[in-house]
């Protein structure tokens, strides 16, 4: 039986634990979890794209059969040429799955060789969200319970850089 490849795209701007909850759970399921970190520079994220790369790598250095690679392209093109048959979105709310059904049914029409799977993250993340967590921290508030050291020690060092 061929090993079944998935793939977890996302802006990861910070990565948070709901995100790293999810790739445990799916490096379960699967043989290969490739976490593809897309630029989304429509998106304006507050980390470059090597920090992001950078950032999931420490964070998932424990996870044997998962690999951090950027996503600059379409995802149904990155998938293919990865040979993954699966592609794994998170839904924290009702609210998200409109437009992730949207997207499933488009890549679906795009490449009807792969499937995409939902999943939901831990109930203890269900609330979190990059955004949310960039939104705390920036405040100074504390994001410890909600993103792994080094990436807490990243947005503050980004978010409240040292006076000159």
């Amino acid at each position: 039986m061929q090993p079944i490849t998935a793939v977890y795209p996302g802006t990861f701007d910070p990565i948070t634990k709901g995100h790293t909850d999810l790739v445990q759970r799916a490096s379960q399921l699967f043989d290969n979890i490739i976490v593809a970190v897309a630029a989304s520079p429509s998106k304006t994220p507050v980390f470059t794209l090597e920090e992001r790369l950078a950032m999931a790598s420490k964070v998932l250095i424990n996870c044997d059969n998962v690999q951090i690679l950027p996503l600059t392209g379409l995802l149904v093109e990155f998938t293919k040429q990865h040979h993954a048959q699966v592609i794994i979105r998170g839904l924290r709310a009702v609210s998200d799955f409109e437009y992730e059904f949207q997207l499933a049914g488009m890549n679906r029409k795009l490449a009807p060789e792969v499937e995409t799977l939902f999943l939901t993250p831990a109930e203890k993340y269900a609330y979190i969200s990059s955004s949310l967590i960039r939104e705390i921290a920036a405040l100074g508030g504390d994001v410890s319970a909600f993103v792994h050291e080094n990436v807490m020690a990243e947005l503050h060092r980004r978010l409240h850089p040292p006076c000159s």
